[in-house]
């Protein structure tokens, strides 16, 4: 008897002539859908873990889509065969701690008396709330805040799996995907993520959407630049440069950021709700370290302590800042420490082991997210892994696994559920490893200062929040900062479209200072080929980095 499973749920009997909505209904599975399952809305991606050869071939509706990825309202099981499937989107472990702080609200929308103004214009009537929308637009997952702009307050905050994941799990390959056949659908399947998620606020909360008149958008220049149907081919061409920021060099432009009406987006809100797409800084470092800046007070860089900026993720961005001088540098560190290249590895859901230890005996003690059977390991889990396998000489610092001698040696790290590191696994981590490395190894020796001359380092980003911060400094992830100045800053990227949403003072603070930013292309420092070899070793970082 053939059946069809979804990861978690009880198996199905499987009968031909069905698709894989229909099975998704019968395994109580949520599959988001807007056009009646007839393959127009393209929201129903899933992805096909076993199982391709049960299916009738795509559709003209899914000729966008690459293996192992199909619509599920199109995927026709026509064969009696098992199959084994699951939603592109799932439900991230949230990343909404912040540093909250009291701001003075001054946001371009405001109200007066029943009349909604943007900009001093009359935009609508008051309708009972005036909300903005915040948004962290990452490669991997989304965050969104939903804010009261009378008051600053934060209203609901929701995540969710970025869908464009059948393009590619690194910007490098979205680019790719974007420039072929296909363009467009990359932004058409983000924009109705986005809409979905608001759908689902406005249900909840008992509002319309007619009542958010700003968005803000957060995310590398890929992330945004798609968001707002730019062209994003230059940006994966040296000199890796977004159109926006050609034109702002060029003295076209005076700004980096960028404003579109929502509707032109395809982003259902008011009819007049603009979105604001926070500034670049340069290259790839984007408007989501722009939010950074925002969210950390470092939008100037006057005083003598100097602070350090790393946010971790598929491309992690590194800010030292003082002494009168701001420097920036990102880092294509790839999806590995995402969920991505590594056999079991797997983004931050709930069953993902999140931290690890070897005790004395040599077996491997774990938890999970939300207390689940452990179905992979996610970023934190997987630096717990690296520091403990070397702590305890399972490991030699170039990656050998003990017992090495096989051609790709696992370890089972829980075996009942079938969860194991490799060798492989540890050469992708090594080389993800090495790019952050380099970025704050290079980035100190060109500001002229050694790790102990940093007085704050701010950790941003997705599974940073979670790191155990000991042991990334251990395998050389994290400079060696004395811990007690570590400083993790959870999503300082949401934190800071939020401050922009409800301050024009930041919002101009903020696109003054990016101006300033020195820009390191690390590729063409001249140690980097050095850097990257070392970065690849699971050591810790040397203390001192200006004698080398």
């Amino acid at each position: 008897m053939a059946v069809v499973r979804a990861p978690g749920l009880e198996p199905q009997r499987l009968t031909p002539g069905r698709t894989l909505f229909d099975y998704a209904d019968d395994l109580r599975l949520r599959v988001p859908t807007s056009c009646l399952r007839n393959g127009y809305c393209h929201e129903c991606v899933v992805e096909v873990h076993a199982g391709q050869e049960a299916l009738r071939p795509r559709s003209p509706a899914e000729q966008f889509l690459r293996d192992p990825y199909r619509l599920a309202c199109q995927a026709l099981v026509v064969e009696d065969l098992d199959v084994d499937f699951e939603p592109l989107r799932r439900s991230p472990q949230i990343l909404s701690d912040t540093r909250p702080r009291p701001i003075e609200p001054d946001p371009v929308v405001r109200r007066r008396g029943d009349e909604v103004l943007y900009d001093g214009e009359p935009v609508d009537r008051y309708r009972g709330h005036l909300y903005g929308l915040a948004i962290d637009l990452g490669t991997t997952t989304i965050a969104m805040d939903l804010v009261d702009l009378e008051t600053g307050d934060s209203v609901c905050v929701t995540s969710f799996e970025n869908p464009q994941r059948f393009g590619g799990s690194d910007v490098m390959h979205r680019i790719t995907y974007d420039g072929g056949p296909h363009h467009g659908e990359l932004q058409k399947a983000v924009a109705t993520a986005l809409n979905h998620h608001i759908a689902e606020m406005c249900h909840r909360l008992g509002f319309v959407r007619q009542e958010i008149y700003e968005i803000t958008v957060a995310g590398n220049p890929t992330m945004r630049d798609l968001l707002f149907r730019l062209d994003v081919q230059p940006i994966g061409t040296r000199p890796y440069k977004s159109m926006v920021e050609r034109a702002f060099l060029d003295g076209e432009r005076t700004s980096t950021a960028w404003v579109e009406k929502s509707r032109r987006l395809g982003v259902r809100a008011n009819i007049h709700t603009r979105v604001y797409g926070l500034p670049l800084i340069a290259s790839q470092v984007g408007a989501d370290t722009a939010a950074d800046l925002v969210a950390c007070d470092l939008l100037g860089a006057e005083g003598d302590e100097v602070t350090l900026l790393v946010d971790v993720g598929t491309n992690t961005e590194v800010v030292i800042s003082g002494r009168g001088r701001m420097v920036a540098a990102s880092c294509p560190a790839g999806p590995a420490f995402e969920g991505g290249l590594v056999g079991c590895g797997m983004p931050g859901y709930e069953g993902a082991i999140d931290s690890v230890r070897i005790d004395e005996t040599g077996a491997f003690a774990w938890t999970t997210i939300g207390g689940a059977e452990p179905m992979g390991i996610c970023g934190s889990g997987l630096v717990d892994l690296l520091a403990e396998l070397r702590r305890t000489g399972r490991m030699s610092e170039k990656g050998v696994l003990a017992g090495g001698r096989r051609r790709n040696p696992q370890l089972q790290v829980a075996p009942d559920q079938g969860v194991t590191f490799s060798a492989e696994d540890a050469s992708h981590l090594a080389q993800a490893k090495a790019a952050n490395y380099c970025g704050q190894y290079l980035l100190l020796r060109e500001f002229g200062i050694d790790p102990a001359d940093v007085s704050r380092l701010y950790l941003a980003g997705g599974f940073a929040n979670y790191v155990d911060a000991a042991n990334a400094v251990a395998i050389g992830f994290l400079a060696p900062v004395p811990e007690d100045r570590i400083v993790k800053v959870g999503n300082a990227a949401l934190q800071g479209a939020r401050e922009v949403l409800i301050s024009r003072g930041r919002r101009r603070k903020l696109e003054a200072a990016v101006a300033g930013i020195e820009h390191v292309e690390l590729e063409t420092v001249p140690e980097f080929f050095d850097a990257f070899v070392d970065g690849c070793m699971f050591r810790p970082m040397p203390s001192r980095v200006l004698d080398r």
